[in-house]
């Protein structure tokens, strides 16, 4: 079998990387590679609206099944690419065919990060990433009355926030003392946990898990958390939400140069070797307005990269430059974020009542790197705008020194 353009992947990247190639005049044949058992979805929900029992599975797909016949891509579903060649510019596939391509894009993701104490890595822990795992999160909720959530990132809080407004008594355990507290720092962290309390999810911040352990048949869902310093946590249902590790290993071993645990690219997404590329979780890439690589996991950079990707590839001249941004919603309150994502010097918290905030966050000259808003559309907007433009931050004389 032969591809102008094979992409390795199932997630927004790889559908991006597919059809801008498509729309941007690429003719040749073009082959996704999953090995996901469903089409590419759209993965937000599955901490929120999905988990919630407010949407199915249907309403999650990226596009309908007749976009791939209709646009001539070819989906394989359920299998892997288990060698890829940059010499032969070939690759083989887990079910046994082999593919050589002119155009590689590698957009193969992420996993859930393990938990490294003993019990974490049992199958009736759960962890969420795929569509699967959501259902077997959502229908184990249904005969839950309690959950533990591991971990204080947006998905852990989410899933949280989510568990709690199905009726299960929540309780998050986080290293952290406050949620996102060494991204976002303390003044968001604390409104992220005022949420948290709101919907009834109890915060034990600061904590270690030492082990997770079952109580009674090591085969079913209820487990006994040791947390360092404290008394031990039960709960019918335990989520490990720790963070993502990007899959590497294809492109470690087709020889890919790989920084930060990622596959580096330019701002064209183009790897080290002639004919890859590289976009979402899995990219080291540099963004062209900031002027370096940069660590970005958030869903709608992933669909920005394989546009580009896939653009570049039929022969277009794209990079990625714009500023990375996403959406949260905790509950029903929605936190909006737009920053380089790594690091700030200064920062300050605008509070506009009922509930609704801004923090800015600048370098140590007052020029904008990032900013967090709830509720407040303008800030957010104008902040993108003052980040891209390395512009000072509203008001810098009040910044607060992290």
């Amino acid at each position: 079998m032969h591809a102008e353009l094979l992409v390795v992947g199932g997630g927004p990247a790889a559908l991006a990387a597919a059809t801008s190639y498509r729309d941007h005049g690429g003719d040749g044949a073009v082959v996704v590679v999953s090995d996901d058992t469903a089409p590419p979805y759209f993965r937000p929900p599955l901490s929120k609206d999905y988990l919630r029992g407010e949407s199915e599975a249907g309403d999650t797909e990226l596009t309908p099944a007749t976009t791939y016949t209709d646009r001539g891509i070819t989906l394989l579903l359920r299998q892997m690419v288990t060698t890829l060649s940059a010499q032969e510019r070939a690759a083989q596939l887990s079910g046994g065919d082999r593919i050589t391509f002119k155009a590689c894009v590698l957009a193969t993701g992420s996993a859930p990060k393990p938990l490294p104490v003993p019990g974490a890595d049992a199958p009736a822990v759960a962890m969420l990433r795929t569509l699967d795992s959501a259902k077997a999160l959502r229908s184990a909720a249904l005969t839950a009355r309690s959950a533990v959530v591991v971990g204080s990132g947006f998905i852990g809080c989410e899933a949280a926030a989510s568990l709690a407004r199905r009726g299960l008594e929540v309780t998050v355990v986080s290293t952290e003392e406050l949620p996102q507290e060494k991204r976002l720092g303390p003044d968001a962290g604390r409104r992220i946990a005022g949420w948290l309390a709101e919907d009834g999810v109890t915060l034990v911040g600061g904590a270690q898990v030492e082990a997770i352990e079952p109580l009674g048949d090591p085969e079913e869902r209820p487990r006994r958390v040791r947390v360092s310093e404290r008394d031990p946590l039960e709960a019918d249902l335990v989520l490990v939400a720790g963070g993502i590790d990007p899959h590497v290993t294809l492109a470690r071993a087709a020889g890919l140069a790989v920084e930060q645990g990622r596959v580096a690219v330019d701002e064209h997404m183009r790897a080290s070797l002639p004919g890859l590329y590289a976009a979402g979780d899995v990219a080291y890439a540099r963004n062209a307005t900031a002027g370096r690589h940069l660590v970005v996991e958030h869903w709608g950079e992933a669909e920005a990269m394989g546009t580009v990707a896939g653009g570049v590839a039929a022969g277009a001249d794209l990079r990625w430059d714009a500023v990375p941004g996403f959406w949260t919603e905790i509950g029903g309150r929605t936190l909006k974020y737009a920053a380089w994502g790594d690091g700030y010097d200064r920062a300050r918290l605008v509070d506009h009542g009922s509930g609704a905030f801004t923090v800015w966050y600048a370098d140590d000259r007052g020029r904008a790197v990032g900013v967090a808003t709830h509720e407040a559309d303008e800030d957010y907007e104008r902040g993108s705008e003052l980040v891209a433009a390395a512009e000072p931050v509203p008001d810098v004389a009040a910044l607060t020194p992290e």
